[in-house]
C-alpha cells in the first residue's frame, strides 16, 4: 500500500516539472517552461555552404535554433532524432510583429546531449 506521504511526493514532483506534451508535434511551446517532443528535421551551417559559421537546426514542428559557434552537442546528432525541446525565455519589449529571439532548450534523447539556441540570429528589434 501506498503511503499518504509517498503519494503527496509524488504528486508535488510532478506538478513542479515543467508540462511535456509527447506525441504532440505540431506546435512549439507557447509558455516559459513549456516543453514538447519533436525531432529533427535538417542540421546545418548558420550561412549555408559556410561550414564553420556556427550551427543551424530545424524541428519537425517548425522550431528552429541557430549559432555563431560550433555546437559539438549538435555536431553528434542526426536527422530524425527524437527531441524534448523546451521555451526557456521570450524577448520583452518587442516592436509589434517581431517575435524573433525565443530561446529553447534542447535535450537529444539518444544521445543525451543538449544546446539552448535562440530561434534567429538577431534578436527583436535587431537588424
Amino acid at each position: 500500500m501506498v503511503s499518504r506521504v509517498s503519494y503527496l511526493v509524488a504528486l508535488g514532483a510532478l506538478l513542479a516539472a515543467p508540462s511535456l506534451a509527447f506525441g504532440d508535434d505540431d506546435h512549439l511551446p507557447k509558455r516559459v517552461g513549456e516543453c514538447v517532443m519533436t525531432r529533427i528535421s535538417e542540421l546545418g551551417s548558420r550561412l549555408q555552404g559556410v561550414s564553420d559559421s556556427g550551427n543551424s537546426v530545424s524541428y519537425e514542428n517548425g522550431g528552429y535554433g541557430v549559432s555563431y559557434s560550433t555546437v559539438k552537442e549538435l555536431q553528434r546528432s542526426r536527422v530524425g532524432d527524437r527531441v524534448k525541446l523546451c521555451l526557456v525565455s521570450i524577448p520583452e519589449d518587442c516592436p509589434p510583429g517581431d517575435d524573433r529571439g525565443k530561446e529553447y532548450k534542447a535535450t537529444n534523447l539518444r544521445t543525451k546531449g543538449t544546446w539552448t539556441l535562440p530561434d534567429a540570429s538577431h534578436m527583436c528589434g535587431g537588424a
